[in-house]
Parts: structure tokens; C-alpha cells; sequence
């Protein structure tokens, strides 16, 4: 399970067999105090691998800097390249959940009036976010 934000927009692509594949980097930051009690902080950059329909909606909606959760397991694949064997370890996602957008209302409480309004040509294809705060005491991780 990681949570983070993306470090660049998601590239999509389709296998041969007609199957969406979506990559994106997350960089999850750390920051602690050291022995001495100076902060520290660390950031740590992981690869993501999505497949099928989650690789559609990934690619279409999530953009560099915004957040989301990732649960997956790891994978470690190799291959040759000029003679020299190159690793690479990635999380193959089994569930991507988007993080609120940048200036979303979730961001930015609105009163009533300053809510924009759904249009009636509205397909229902947008994601729609919490308006509540969501209070990390209640997140069962």
C-alpha cells in the first residue's frame, strides 16, 4: 500500500492483445527528526503498473502532483540492453484510488452559492469528489 503524489503524468498504453496499460511514478516523503533532533526529510520514488479498465480511468484522470493510493503487490523484471542486464522493480496496482485534485472543493470550502452547479448535460463520467474533511483518525491504516 503506498500513498503519494505523481511525480509526472501517466503514460498509457495497449498490449498486443488489446489490454490498457497505464504507468506513473508516486513519491511518498518522509520527514522525522534525527538523533540530534534536526529534521530530516526523504523522499522515495516508486513505479506503478496498471492494467486493464483501472489503466483507462488512471490515465484519463489522475495528472503530476496530485495524490492517490495505490495497493499492489511488487514485481521485479529484468532484461538485457547493450550487454549489461537492467533491473527494474515496480508495483503492479490491484486498486488505484484517486487523492482530491489541486483547488478542488475539497480544498477550498465553498459556501452554497459559490458551488458551481451540475449542468443537465451531465453524462455521469466525472469523478465525483468528498466534499467532508476527512479526519486521518477514522482511516482504519
Amino acid at each position: 500500500m503506498i500513498v503519494g503524489n505523481l511525480t509526472r503524468d501517466p503514460e498509457q498504453k495497449t498490449l498486443p492483445s488489446g489490454i490498457a496499460v497505464t504507468t506513473f511514478s508516486l513519491a511518498t516523503n518522509r520527514v522525522y527528526k534525527d538523533k540530534e533532533g534536526n529534521k530530516q526529510e526523504n523522499v522515495d520514488y516508486h513505479n506503478i503498473v496498471v492494467f486493464g479498465r483501472q489503466a483507462e480511468t488512471s490515465g484519463q484522470y489522475l495528472k503530476k502532483g496530485q495524490s492517490c493510493f495505490v495497493e499492489g503487490r511488487m514485481q521485479t523484471r529484468s532484461w538485457e540492453q547493450d550487454g549489461v542486464k537492467k533491473y527494474r522493480t515496480e508495483v503492479v496496482a490491484e486498486s488505484v484510488q484517486f487523492g482530491p485534485k489541486s483547488g478542488s472543493m475539497a480544498d477550498t470550502p465553498k459556501s452554497d452559492a459559490e458551488k458551481p452547479q451540475e449542468s443537465p448535460s451531465d453524462d455521469g463520467n466525472q469523478i465525483e469528489y468528498p466534499e467532508d474533511e476527512i479526519n486521518p483518525e477514522d482511516i482504519p491504516f
